[in-house]
């Protein structure tokens, strides 16, 4: 049980630890004052924080101070990974929280085995194919089906937390849910990210009551030091660290979530007790692939991540790029060309393998990578034309059409390394910011559903990632664990839609084959191609190959491209953190 003499006693330790500068971060003052809740949201590079023991990297320094508590307290990374999961759901609502899904690569140093958790939220049973279509059977607005009940997929996290924790944690269920309680009765200081994201989607947020009344103050968004209260919160992490996940999925929580999904005004869902009261997390075999001398291992389907990534690295493996520099129109060529056929592929098969037969060993195969990779012996971009999904080769002969289905960024990642050698590297999300906008009892609901396809069919052929009752929507997350020697090396992954896969792609190319440090290739600017456009990321030195590029053939976008790469690289040495400077990350550790 909750300790209720020490919940409300208690001042706390993250609140005060992150404010007063109280708690060891790192090895220096300058990392201290890196990660104060003021961080910088601007592209300035962010100092590289060391330590010996054990580590945590989140996206929001309270979050990540959470997590180092429990470790400091004896905890370990499952522990951890609980606390972080759960003061990310307070301090960052926008990106992730308990009303949606999350997928954890977890090493576990005892058994020296990495395993994957989906904790993806699924499709209720009551989901119809035509759930995104109106009355003509075409597609709806992306916004129109968002916004409200339907898009609500049944939520995962906090089964996925809970099951982990039951399985590996050591600290008791009600310690690691604490601090979280602790700092929604207490209050927490609204960021400058949070409300600048406030701000942006101030009309959406206003359509629903309760979203509206927790986001604003006096009818204007929360300003930035605001100290934000959530008791409505506390109290649901208080039935749950003491009635265990039950107090969620059934009861007054559950009751709450199926009323406001399906009572939600202009755009009701479908979800109903029975999706809560049944949802279970399942353990999936993580999608392993060789690159140079390390095995990137990261989340299978229904994840399009890891096989991704995978093909990424591979079809830009048998290319010199290290001599042409990071700088070089043509590394980026092979690297954006590389990209658009992976996701060409992606668009083709993948999707939630309980459902759809898919050709996942084929598809990283040596042999088909290397034939695919002969498209990228050119010196120019490849003609359109010749951006289409291969024919790897499976076990069921199946005509599939390609997907339409939209992912706009949002998301958060984390990475937790403890004293015993165990490795986090988890990808958590409501999906789009704010989810579906539907706030209950703390907490907001998902958009999920809108992951699917909204058409079923193409051409006549059946689309792989279409809806269907209890099936979990494809996604891009990839939190991925390297593994070098049998040991892991490397636990990052990143927020971002679609473009996930380019950040943590090029990322792992920058640290395994250019040999940057991880705060360096953190840094670097993004450059993303994933259907023929090249996003550059805007006021870095991704401009300047801007002209390059359109002269090998490419379409350009100079825009914002707002990652969250959180990682850590584990050394001989000890362990070396990277915090994205992008967002409001911090890294704490001993």
């Amino acid at each position: 049980m909750l300790d209720w003499n020490r919940f409300f006693s208690l001042r706390s330790l993250v609140c005060l630890s992150v404010l007063l500068g109280t708690v060891s971060v790192a090895s220096s003052q300058e990392a201290a004052d890196s990660v104060a809740p003021e961080a910088a949201t601007s592209l300035q590079q962010a100092p590289v924080t060391s330590a010996k023991e054990f580590m945590v990297v989140a996206a929001n320094p309270y979050a990540s101070m959470a997590g180092f508590e429990i470790l400091k307290a004896g905890g370990n990374a499952i522990d951890a990974m609980v606390a972080v999961q759960l003061t990310l759901g307070l301090v960052e609502p926008q990106s992730s929280g308990i009303g949606g899904g999350a997928f954890l690569m977890y090493y576990d140093a005892v058994a020296g085995e990495i395993t994957s958790y989906d904790g993806r939220e699924t499709a209720p049973m009551a989901a119809t194919p035509t759930l995104f279509q109106n009355d003509d059977g075409e597609p709806l607005k992306f916004w129109d089906a968002v916004v409200g009940g339907r898009s609500v997929g049944t939520p995962g996290t906090m089964r996925l937390i809970h099951d982990t924790h039951a399985k590996y944690g050591k600290l008791p269920w009600a310690r690691v849910v604490e601090p979280a309680a602790i700092l929604a009765q207490e209050g927490f200081e609204v960021s400058p990210r949070l409300n600048q994201l406030i701000t942006r989607d101030k009309d959406r947020l206003s359509r629903f009551k309760s979203t509206q009344d927790y986001f604003f103050l006096e009818g204007k968004p929360l300003p930035v030091g605001h100290v934000l209260k959530n008791p409505a919160y506390a109290q649901t992490l208080i039935e749950v660290a003491n009635f265990g996940p039950d107090a969620f999925y059934k009861g007054k929580v559950a009751e709450d979530i199926v009323k406001t999904v399906q009572t939600a005004e202009g755009n009701p869902g479908v979800l109903a007790l029975n999706d809560l009261a049944n949802y279970h997390v399942i353990q999936r075999d993580p999608v392993c692939t060789s690159y140079e001398e390390y095995e990137v291992c990261g989340m299978g389907p229904p994840s399009s991540g890891a096989l991704t990534v995978a093909q990424i690295l591979g079809l830009t493996e048998p290319y010199d790029l290290e001599s042409d520099a990071a700088k070089a129109a043509q590394t980026w060529r092979v690297i954006g060309d590389a990209s658009r056929l992976a996701f060409a592929d992606r668009g083709r098969y993948m999707a939630d393998s309980d459902y759809v037969p898919m050709p996942t060993k084929g598809l990283v195969s040596e042999d088909y990578l290397d034939e695919r990779s002969v498209f990228l012996e050119g010196q120019t971009a490849l003609p359109q034309s010749e951006v289409v999904p291969g024919t790897p080769t499976w076990d069921h002969a199946m005509m599939l059409a390609d997907d339409e289905s939209i992912e706009l960024p949002s998301t958060s990642h984390f990475s937790i390394v403890d004293a015993e050698g165990n490795v986090v590297s988890m990808t958590t999300t409501i999906e789009n910011g704010f989810g579906s906008r539907l706030m209950t009892n703390g907490f907001l609901l998902n958009n999920e559903l809108t992951d699917f396809s909204f058409r079923t069919h193409k051409n006549g052929n059946p689309i792989a990632n279409r809806v269907e009752p209890g099936k979990r929507p494809r996604s891009s997350m990839a939190p991925t664990i390297v593994m070098k020697d049998g040991k892991p090396f490397l636990a990052i992954g990143s927020p971002g839609g679609s473009r996930i896969i380019g950040y943590v792609a090029t990322t792992l190319i920058a640290v395994l084959d250019w040999e940057m440090g991880l705060q360096e290739a953190i840094d670097m600017p993004h450059l993303v191609n994933r259907f023929g456009t090249y996003d550059l990321e805007k006021g870095t030195w991704a401009e300047e190959l801007e002209a390059p590029l359109q002269e090998l053939g490419y379409k350009t976008n100079i825009r914002d491209l707002n990652s969250g790469l959180h990682g850590i690289m584990i050394t001989p040495e000890g362990l070396i953190a990277g915090v994205d400077p992008r967002r409001e990350g911090a890294a704490f550790g001993q």
